[in-house]
């Protein structure tokens, strides 16, 4: 049977910025086309299993030559699989997606075309440059200028295209921007026309140059200004001092590695995003119900002695979900616990809870196991009975206060956590080496360790070496001494153990760090 092939534009780079038909589309593939335009968070939709070929270019070989990319696609559809080819920007727009789907009909292969936000106008906006306006331009042509001057000349005709429409816009002109301000002059436009160069557009990269047709070269050389960069040449330049938004946002040009386990990472991803940071997700993490027989009847055993609790503290969001997968595993609910007083330790564990329709007792002093015990010391009787429903790498401090002080204790690891699946990750690492991951968040110390063992499974031999000059950020002390005891350097601690708080303090960094360049 043959398969079928979806010719995906992924937009500019930021993950967000592609349709929601290529989003679907990546989940369904079976094999992934890519090239390094196309945001390496995208690669995280694809289902286990999905295989994924980088065609773009490498430290030792060159981009894969498009004749071999479009036979690439017809031998995979041939073989019957779903193929994802994912482009940058949008497919149709010097994307040669013509040349791959002339191809597949050839061959008879069924594909579709999905079209994708193209940077020659999405990254203007990033910069706060509207490629239209009503009293500047009403017109706008997008022109190629990753050619020679020669071959310049051959596909485009100055003479029309310098003033056809209001605004220009040259994608890939980088290294030509002298020639095309000299071609441009030669044909009628002002040289004082602006002109603005934007750099790796809507990714943590972005960099804005503005000048005019006779500066702009004089800039670029000054600058080392280098390519990628889609060049707008028009009086909408002078839009942006006062339409320019993203630079203004808190996290704007930091990418920050997020560590937690995909199912909690969302809300601190969703975070950065808002503020204008670019995550970058690599759960190292993941939690699993035990499945050795020990552990499994020390749970039923607990579980069977839910009248009998004075006391249930719940320390963290999973022991809550466990602890009602668990419940519901066994026949039981919550009308058990009619008995017990629940606290829960910080905002995030009272509304996992509250969500199961428990309103939680919560502790105000740190959201810790010390500050549960510093809240309830005086209520917490000697020869009452406490359930800890927790995870197999819970610190044992809190259990053995609880039995000094004459409380009898019962511990359930209601879930494991151990280290991801699939951590291999060939774009982190590439990141990593480039020094382009700014930050990287630790949410506990199992993140910390995780992390390290994940790196070395991926061939680090050193890998505090390798994060040298990353600002590390950790949720509380407990993580903090975690990753220093693994030879990290911890630069920023959030005040309190909550997701916002570490938000804060990344807000409070990216802003002294701004301050320090200026």
């Amino acid at each position: 049977m043959v398969g079928k092939v979806y010719l995906v534009g992924a937009g500019p780079g930021d993950a967000r910025l592609i349709t929601v038909k290529g989003w679907e589309c990546i989940q369904l593939g079976d094999v992934i086309v890519y090239d390094r335009l196309a945001s390496p968070r995208l690669l995280g939709l694809m289902k286990p299993g999905a295989q994924k070929i980088y065609v773009g270019k490498l430290p030792d070989r060159h981009t894969m030559k498009q004749e071999d990319i479009n036979q690439l696609l017809v031998d995979l559809a041939l073989e019957g699989k779903t193929v994802v080819r994912l482009k940058g920007g949008d497919p149709t727009i010097f994307g040669r997606v013509g040349e791959e789907a002339g191809l597949l009909r050839k061959h008879g292969i069924s594909y579709e075309i999905i079209p994708g936000i193209t940077s020659a106008i999405s990254v203007p906006a990033y910069a706060g440059i509207p490629v239209t306006h009503r009293d500047m331009a009403s017109s706008l042509s997008i022109i190629t200028g990753h050619e020679s001057p020669d071959k310049l000349d051959k596909s485009i005709q100055w003479d029309k295209v310098t003033n056809a429409t209001g605004t220009l816009i040259f994608m890939m002109g980088v290294a030509k921007i002298g020639y095309i301000s000299d071609q441009l002059i030669k044909h009628g436009k002002p040289s004082d026309t602006p002109v603005a160069l934007i750099r790796w557009g809507t990714r943590a990269e972005q960099d804005t140059l503005v000048g005019t047709l006779a500066d702009i070269e004089a800039k670029v050389k000054a600058a080392n200004f280098q390519p990628p960069a889609v060049i707008v040449v028009g009086e909408v330049v002078n839009q942006r001092e006062q339409l320019k938004w993203a630079e203004d946002m808190p996290l704007f040009g930091k990418r920050i590695l997020v560590t937690r386990a995909r199912a909690q990472a969302s809300s601190l991803v969703r975070r950065i995003e808002e503020l204008g940071g670019e995550p970058y997700e690599f759960p190292v993490i993941q939690t699993v119900v035990p499945s050795d027989e020990p552990t499994k009847q020390k749970i039923k055993e607990a579980f069977t002695r839910l009248p009998e609790y004075d006391w249930v503290f719940f320390t963290s969001v999973n022991g809550v979900e466990y602890f009602f997968t668990h419940l519901k595993e066994q026949g039981k609910d919550v009308r058990s616990l009619y008995k017990a007083r629940i606290a829960a330790v910080g905002p995030a564990t009272a509304d996992a809870l509250r969500k199961h329709g428990i309103v939680a007792e919560q502790i105000e002093g740190p959201f810790q196991a010390e500050g549960l015990l510093e809240a309830f010391e005086q209520d917490l009787q000697t020869g009452q009975s406490v359930f800890l429903p927790r995870g197999d790498l819970a610190r044992s401090w809190l259990p053995d206060q609880l039995r000094e002080m004459g409380l009898h204790v019962t511990e359930a690891d209601l879930y494991q956590t151990v280290l991801a699946a699939n951590t291999q990750d060939d774009e982190l690492l590439k990141l990593l080496e480039e020094r382009a991951i700014h930050a990287i968040t630790f949410t506990s110390s199992s993140t910390v360790t995780f992390f390290m063992e994940a790196l070395k499974q991926m061939g680090i031999s050193d890998p505090v070496s390798l994060l040298e000059g990353v600002t590390i950020a950790v949720i509380g002390p407990l993580t903090g001494e975690t990753a220093t005891q693994a030879g990290l350097t911890v630069s920023l601690m959030s005040e309190k153990a909550t997701i916002e708080s570490l938000i804060q303090s990344l807000c409070d960094w990216k802003q002294s760090s701004t301050v320090m360049t200026l």
